[in-house]
């Protein structure tokens, strides 16, 4: 018999396999699937590379003639359209699988609740929003792509006791602990693409690279640099052609000395401070990236508050302070009542190696 509470274990389980594919499926989404018969599990799959193979296909070849009969569980609804493979829902219908738990709907226009109704209409029962909060959480930047055309945003703020990103000099390296710095990596490696803004790209002259976790496959790494005064010669520049780099810039901007690098320059709408951050963000998302991870400077994080895109901010703060001629965190935000400051909800908070690392949500 079938409970709730065997339901939801089977399905945090495909949540969990689902998530070891963050960062590298876009631009499709990140799914899970277990299939399971008399609390066997049976096989168990995760979209790859690429986004291809997806989990269904994967989770059936290893339960093969077994599946007859069997309880699928996927954290997205069965794509029900034929792409570059076969639909889903169909595979489902023709290894014989009896049931399907889905954890929430697909909002793509080509499947939008059609995987649903191909199952029912060949005689597999259906039970829907499983889990449904967790999965629309780990799947809220293929969602925001399809429904708002822009990625999902984190943003991390790595500061002193007094919210400080840096001395008065410069001097940055290092404020938190080596076990926050891996995390970073870790966060990267989880996100489609890495950004940052035209003052740290030449300050820092970053690579923004995955440096551990043997990461397969690196995030893009995208600037926003509306006159590409960003150096073509520096870490990005020279590894254009093996990682991705996406250049953001105005109309009109000097384009010769990135073209050559082999980074893709993307035209957009200029802003008051810069690049137009909807314009930017919605063209990122039009080629297919589900989920950005940023990381500065203070005026793009200040831009991201201020234009209320930050969907999850993560704040280390380590056990310094440097004292008001130290570089803040953020840029101007034009708050002049606290009433209209952005505001965010404390979702976690550790210790972590000495550091505070604490996850936020918008309030």
């Amino acid at each position: 018999m079938q409970t709730v509470a065997a339901d939801q274990r089977w399905m945090r389980l495909a949540l969990a396999l689902g998530a070891r594919g963050a960062g590298t499926t876009w631009p499709n989404p990140f799914v899970g699937c277990v299939i399971v018969k008399n609390g066997i599990v049976l096989g168990r799959g995760w979209t790859q590379i690429g986004g291809r193979p997806h989990a269904e296909p994967i989770a059936l070849a290893q339960a093969a003639q077994q599946a007859h009969g069997a309880t699928a569980y996927v954290t997205l609804e069965p794509c029900a359209h034929h792409g570059q493979t076969p639909p889903c829902a169909e595979a489902l219908i023709k290894a014989g699988i009896a049931r399907v738990v889905v954890a929430t709907t697909d909002p793509d226009p080509r499947v939008s609740g059609r995987g649903i109704s191909m199952l029912r209409a060949a005689g597999v029962e259906v039970t829907t929003d499983i889990c449904k909060s967790e999965a629309d959480h780990q799947h809220a930047g293929f969602f925001k792509r399809i429904q708002e055309n822009r990625p999902f945003v984190t943003l991390k703020l790595a500061t002193t006791l007094d919210g400080k990103i840096a001395t008065r000099t410069g001097d940055s390296q290092w404020i938190t602990g080596p076990n926050s710095r891996k995390y970073v990596h870790l966060l990267r490696s989880t996100h489609d693409a890495v950004m940052v803004g035209r003052a740290t790209s030449t300050a820092d002259d970053p690579s923004l690279t995955v440096r551990e976790f043997g990461a397969i496959k690196q995030p893009v790494r995208i600037v926003l640099d509306r006159q590409l005064q960003s150096s073509p010669t520096g870490n990005l520049g020279q590894t254009a052609q093996e990682i991705p780099v996406w250049m953001c810039h105005a109309q009109g901007a000097q384009t010769q000395g990135w073209a050559k690098t082999g980074a893709e320059l993307i035209a957009c709408a200029s802003g008051p401070a810069g690049v137009d951050l909807g314009d930017a963000l919605g063209k990122i998302a039009a080629r297919g990236i589900t989920r950005v991870f940023c990381e500065g400077g203070g005026t793009l994080a200040a831009s991201l508050l201020r234009h209320g895109v930050v969907d999850q901010l993560i704040t280390i703060t380590a056990g310094v302070a440097i004292g008001a001629e130290g570089i803040g965190a953020l840029g101007t935000m034009e708050v002049c009542a606290l009433a209209d400051a952005p505001r965010m909800k404390l979702v976690q908070s550790k210790s972590f190696g000495g550091d505070i690392i604490s996850t936020w949500h918008p309030a």
